[in-house]
């Protein structure tokens, strides 16, 4: 009984781990499609002031692809129009 309540405390640790190993590899694949890495993504969403977390993110990727392209179109857009030279 001891050793199965530890099993069930550990797991519950690790499947949050798992579930963001998850989520993570599904907007990476999908923003791939798009010619972009998971990290540009991130950085170009954090830029644009955009607030959606990982989870969404990667639901947006598998069930609403033109929203997810959208998205992704809109922060590369923000992260472009930062990165050029002002004056």
């Amino acid at each position: 009984m001891m050793h199965a309540l530890a099993y069930a405390y550990r797991d519950r640790r690790n499947r949050k781990r798992d579930m963001r190993r998850l989520w993570i590899t599904r907007i990476n694949a999908a923003a791939r499609m798009f010619g972009v890495t998971y990290s540009q993504l991130m950085h170009a969403i954090r830029v644009a002031n955009i607030s959606v977390d990982r989870k969404i993110l990667a639901e947006m990727a598998v069930n609403d692809r033109p929203a997810f392209a959208e998205l992704v179109k809109t922060a590369l857009a923000a992260a472009q129009s930062q990165n050029q030279p002002q004056g």
